[in-house]
């Protein structure tokens, strides 16, 4: 140390000097050095933090598009294409444009109901006369040949100098599943309004329906005090018990409409013969038409496990029914046996029922002919009571020929 020292102290004053210098440049440019290391750091620490931000922003948006089920699109002006991407819609068979596949070959496969509205839409989309597209329509599947609904949605990304487009985004989603809803919604309020329509025109005609029977027994009931020959008596009072049997069928048909309005479906259940059910009700049926009622059953004896009074009451509705339509021939009461089921018939030759009014005929309020008496109901109530029993029910008719309305009950 003290070599160095004396070794120092022979320099002059000068040469001191530059020493020190020299190390206060050393110094500084190790600094500088450092300083350099520590941007360098912080910048890479930066270009980290934007690469991650980027990689999660990523997964966001593919979250995104897969949560929604949508495909994103882009438009390019120069090949006139669709090129499709990060396609995340519902389904195997969705639509999906090829390489450089134009708006002409695209329209192509969209329903003809849309596709001019789907066309124009576009068209003055790119041509900048409208600043959003959103189209909804129906495309054919590129496998199965099938339509399917779908959603789109464009926005301008980049506009030339003179306003019109030059980059177009766009998404596509499937709304299958929203169109059934609204076709369901729109079926469903189409049916409450024929509903209230028919609820309406049933109780304009129920005060006509009930008044007839009424004013009959009422008028006929007067005359008979001052009526003096037996046979003119007779008649009147044949005329009130008939007028009496109507008026009781139109509230019968009331009341069980009602029950089965309020949800009533109890049953006695009981072992019935259904030949003695079926010529029961042809016996009590045959004094109040001039038409013959026939009964056939294939078999001696038939047990059927069911409730009498509703079968009963099926079967009163089914033959008024036939009786009102009918003007001359005959009708039936018959029955097979298809293996655990019996089948019953009621078959008339009577006027027919249109094959477009077969469907809804068993409906509430219904009547396929206004002209001819009746409340609407009888066929609605056969029809709840059948389901009631485990059973079903149907008609196979034509105009001019005749009508068979059938129902099938389990045995047991």
């Amino acid at each position: 140390m003290a070599f160095v020292l004396l070794y120092i102290s022979s320099f002059s004053a000068q040469s001191v000097w530059w020493i020190w210098i020299g190390g206060g440049v050393l110094f500084l440019l190790l600094c500088y050095g450092i300083y350099r290391q520590w941007r360098a750091g912080k910048k890479l620490q930066q270009e980290l933090v934007e690469i991650d931000k980027v990689r999660q922003n990523n997964i966001e948006y593919d979250f995104v598009l897969k949560a929604m089920k949508i495909a994103v699109w882009r438009y390019d002006f120069k090949t006139k294409a669709f090129v499709f991407e990060n396609d995340y819609r519902e389904g195997q068979e969705n639509y999906v444009p090829g390489v450089n596949e134009t708006v002409v070959e695209l329209l192509s496969m969209i329903d003809t109901a849309d596709v001019d509205r789907v066309n124009q839409a576009f068209h003055d989309f790119c041509e900048g006369r409208s600043d959003f597209y959103h189209q909804e329509y129906q495309i054919m599947s590129q496998t199965s040949g099938n339509k399917y609904w779908e959603e789109s949605y464009a926005t301008i990304v980049e506009r030339d100098a003179d306003g019109k487009p030059t980059k177009i985004v766009g998404t596509t989603q499937r709304i299958d599943e929203r169109k059934g809803l609204e076709a369901s919604l729109v079926a469903a309020r189409n049916k409450a309004e024929e509903s209230d329509r028919l609820k309406t025109a049933f109780l304009a005609n129920m005060g006509h329906e009930i008044r007839t029977p009424l004013n009959a027994i009422v008028g006929f009931a007067d005359l008979l005090p001052v009526v003096q020959s037996e046979e003119d008596r007779n008649q009147m009072i044949m005329e009130i018990q008939n007028n009496n049997r109507k008026l009781l069928r139109i509230i019968d048909g009331l009341v069980s409409m009602s029950k089965i309005e309020a949800g009533a479906k109890s049953l006695l259940m009981g072992k019935i013969d259904l030949n003695q059910l079926l010529q029961q009700t042809a016996e009590t049926y045959q004094p109040t038409t001039n038409l013959p009622i026939n009964v056939q059953c294939p078999l001696s004896e038939l047990k059927i496990e069911s409730d009498r009074e509703k079968l009963l009451e099926i079967l009163d509705n089914l033959v008024q029914n036939a009786i009102k339509f009918t003007t001359e021939g005959e009708i039936t009461l018959s029955y097979e046996v298809q293996g655990n089921q019996v089948r019953v018939n009621v078959t008339d030759t009577g006027k027919g029922v249109a094959e477009e009014d077969q469907s809804r005929i068993f409906e509430r309020f219904v009547k396929v002919d206004e002209y001819v008496p009746g409340t609407g109901l009888g066929l609605s109530v056969v029809e709840s009571h059948i389901k009631n029993l485990g059973g079903s029910v149907g008609v196979e008719s034509s105009l001019g020929v005749g009508s068979n309305f059938w129902f099938v009950l389990p045995l047991e």
